[in-house]
């Protein structure tokens, strides 16, 4: 690509590629479908290639534009760094910031968010969507969302990802469960009961991993869609559930429920933030994300 390119075009192409959609990438460029349309044709002539094709869910790369997203990408990136993309947001004003939460999250991570949103932005505005691990990318970066705090690996060079903390896990029981009274049980023990486990994509597949590991996976006896689920049905049952730590210490508080360490140990899951990339991100959005690593960064 020459030198005769203007970085408008690049920038246009890098954002077609990370939103798959005219209008998204009209949206965040700040100019009209038109103009970004114009673009793509100036683009496609000049590199012999369609580069976007319509399909399915938006625009499809080609293996042309395959190949020109890497380089691209990272030069737009290195530029907006060298520029100050990131320059101080006025947070005085009234704004608006959407964020994308598990039901956990929601529980755990959202009034942190908010206790530092509020601090650093009193008149700021806050909408929570449901996290779906299916569409997430697309959310990003067509600019549904402005972040998304969750533990499932997103792994797509259209989204950033920052690493926020681990979360362990710990088993949890009724507090009137007839055989686990205290202490950690044993191998054995948990052998001997029937469990509960939440399906589904909105992360922390290691509980059911874990029976499965350990020859567990028959004694499942419920399955749930939903984390929050789990402290109505234990607490009034005898299904044993594992559940991320720091929750399941929360429900023990709100719930007739115990936690207790497990006999065996399970890979801790790490959350992270994700993003657009640089190129796409606007300084609200920069704020935006260093609010969050502030709301969480003490989280032991």
């Amino acid at each position: 690509m020459g030198a005769e390119f203007d970085l408008n075009l690049i920038r246009t192409f890098v954002l077609l590629y990370e939103t798959r959609s005219v209008t998204a990438a009209a949206d965040v460029l700040g100019v009209t479908q038109p103009t970004v349309s114009y673009g793509l044709g100036k683009l496609r002539r000049k590199l012999g290639d369609e580069l976007f094709v319509r399909g399915p869910g938006g625009l499809l790369p080609s293996s042309e534009a395959e190949r020109l997203y890497p380089p691209l990408r990272t030069a737009i990136e290195q530029l907006d760094v060298t520029i100050g993309a990131a320059k101080d947001f006025d947070a005085s004003g009234p704004i608006s910031f959407a964020l994308g939460l598990s039901d956990l999250g929601e529980v755990n991570v959202l009034p942190l968010v908010i206790a530092e949103l509020e601090a650093r932005a009193p008149a700021a505005t806050l909408q929570v969507h449901a996290f779906d691990v299916d569409t997430a990318v697309d959310q990003l970066t067509r600019g549904q969302v402005d972040a998304i705090v969750a533990s499932p690996l997103l792994d797509s060079t259209r989204v950033n990802r920052v690493p926020l903390f681990t979360e362990g896990y710990i088993g949890m029981v009724s507090n009137d469960h007839p055989r686990l009274r205290k202490g950690t049980p044993t191998d054995a023990e948990l052998r001997d009961e029937r469990h509960i486990v939440v399906d589904g994509t909105t992360g922390h597949t290691a509980p059911r991993q874990a029976l499965r590991t350990h020859g567990l996976e028959g004694r499942i006896a419920v399955r749930v869609t939903r984390f929050a689920t789990l402290p109505y049905v234990v607490q009034d049952s005898e299904l044993v559930a594992i559940v991320p730590q720091r929750i399941g210490r929360a429900l023990s508080r709100t719930h007739p429920v115990r936690t207790f360490e497990l006999p065996w140990p399970i890979e801790p899951a790490e959350v992270a933030a994700y993003t657009r990339r640089t190129p796409g991100r606007s300084p609200a959005q920069h704020w935006f994300l260093a609010v969050i690593r502030a709301a969480l960064q003490d989280l032991p």
